[in-house]
């Protein structure tokens, strides 16, 4: 037989027996309500959150890199204009801008994504909470 603490099966539920039903009584209702729930919909709360999607990609945008990258493109240009270190403070500047940016967009997609798991993942946990209730209701207890 499965023990289960209440805080594994359902978080937050409060569970009553209406009927008087044991102590032992009620873990086995608990464990078969588990079981049923957990088929019902499709949702394991004893098993370890994992991500319905793949998190976005990072190109790896750094500003120090991207600085260091204008910089070089930018004393080229500052060469052939006749000013290389001028060019090249200029270059590393915007290196160091749009490899920001970059970073910013990413970690921005990143959290997108993040909430959007959160947010699934609680969405099923809902959904068993409810069939766990539904279950345990059915046999008699009060569920809060």
């Amino acid at each position: 037989m499965l023990f289960f603490t209440g805080t594994a099966l359902a978080s937050d539920l409060m569970i009553y027996p209406n009927k008087g039903q044991s102590h032992k009584k009620q873990e086995q209702d608990q464990s078969e309500c588990y079981s049923w729930a957990k088929n019902k919909s499709g949702f394991d709360p004893m098993a370890a959150p994992t991500a319905s999607t793949q998190p976005p990609a990072s190109d790896g945008a750094n500003p120090v890199r991207g600085a260091a990258g204008g910089a070089l493109a930018g004393l080229a240009v500052g060469a052939i204009a006749g000013n290389a270190g001028t060019g090249a403070a200029i270059g590393a500047a915007s290196g160091a801008l749009i490899g920001g940016a970059r970073r910013r967009s990413q970690y921005a997609q990143q959290q997108q994504w993040a909430d959007q798991q959160a947010t699934n993942y609680a969405n099923n946990r809902a959904k068993y909470n409810r069939a766990f209730g539904a279950c345990l209701e059915g046999r008699g207890y009060t569920v809060k």
